[in-house]
C-alpha cells in the first residue's frame, strides 16, 4: 500500500514537472508563473486572499488604536506606531513580550484588558487577535492543497471578535477610565470607524468558515451568542 501511494505521487510529480515544462518552453506563461502558484488549490488562493486582506485590516485597526490611545505607545521606549506593527505581524507569529507571561491568543486579549494591567494594552489586544486568527490557518504563512483548514476555527473566531469589541466597550481600568479608548462621539456624531474594521474582519472569517463548510460539506456547531460570554476555542 506504501509503494502504491509512492508510486501515485512521484507520477503526480513528474506530470506536473512535464506540464510546468512545457508551459515554459512554449513560451505561453508569464514571468510570474511558479512551481508554487501550481501546487495551489482553488481554496489556498482564496485563502491567501484571505489572509492579506485580515492583515491589512489589523495593521489599520493597530495603527488607528495607537492614536486614539497614545498612552500606550509610551510604554514603550523610543517604539513608533510602525515599529510597534512590525514587532507584531510577522510570520511565523513572534513570542509575546514579557508582560503578557506567555499568553497569545484571546488570552493576550484578556490579560491586555484587565484593571491592572501595566503593559501595552493595544500591543496585548492585537498580538492576541493576531495570534488567534494565526491559529484558524494552522499557524501557516502560506497555504497549500495538502494544508486542511478547519470551518469551524474561522466561525469561532468570528464570534470571539465580537466579543472583544463589547469587552473594549465596557472594560475599565482600576481608575475607571476604558482600559482602550475606540469608538468616540464628536457633537451628535459618532465615529464608528472602529466598528466598520471590525466588522469587515467579523466578516471574512465567517466567509471562509462558509467556504471551507461548502466545499467540505462540514458542520459548523453554531454557539448561542451572549454578550460577555467566554471565548471561543480556535486552533488546530
Amino acid at each position: 500500500m506504501k509503494n502504491f501511494k509512492q508510486h501515485t505521487f512521484l507520477k503526480w510529480l513528474i506530470s506536473i514537472v512535464l506540464v510546468c515544462i512545457s508551459l515554459l518552453s512554449t513560451g505561453c506563461v508569464s514571468t510570474n508563473f511558479s512551481l508554487e502558484t501550481l501546487a495551489k488549490s482553488d481554496i489556498n488562493m482564496v485563502s491567501d486572499i484571505h489572509i492579506d486582506q485580515t492583515l491589512r485590516l489589523l495593521k489599520t485597526l493597530t495603527r488607528k488604536l495607537y492614536k486614539m490611545n497614545p498612552g500606550e505607545l509610551a510604554k514603550t521606549p523610543g517604539a513608533t506606531i510602525s515599529s510597534r506593527i512590525a514587532d507584531i505581524f510577522k510570520c511565523p507569529a513572534p513570542p509575546p513580550e514579557p508582560a503578557l507571561l506567555g499568553s497569545r491568543s484571546t488570552q493576550a486579549m484578556l490579560a491586555g484588558l484587565e484593571p491592572d494591567y501595566e503593559g501595552d494594552r493595544v500591543y496585548a489586544v492585537m498580538y492576541g487577535l493576531f495570534t488567534m486568527l494565526h491559529m484558524a490557518y494552522n499557524n501557516k504563512c502560506d497555504m497549500f492543497m495538502l494544508d486542511f483548514l478547519i470551518s469551524q476555527n474561522f466561525y469561532n473566531s468570528a464570534r470571539n471578535i465580537e466579543i472583544l469589541v463589547w469587552r473594549l466597550k465596557t472594560r475599565h481600568t482600576s481608575t475607571g477610565s476604558l482600559c482602550l479608548i475606540t469608538n468616540t462621539i464628536e457633537g451628535n456624531v459618532s465615529n464608528l470607524s472602529f466598528e466598520r474594521i471590525f466588522g469587515k474582519l467579523i466578516a471574512l472569517s465567517d466567509s471562509m468558515a462558509l467556504i471551507i463548510a461548502e466545499r467540505g460539506d462540514r458542520f459548523v456547531k453554531q454557539a448561542v451568542h451572549i454578550a460577555g460570554m467566554r471565548f471561543l476555542p480556535v486552533g488546530i
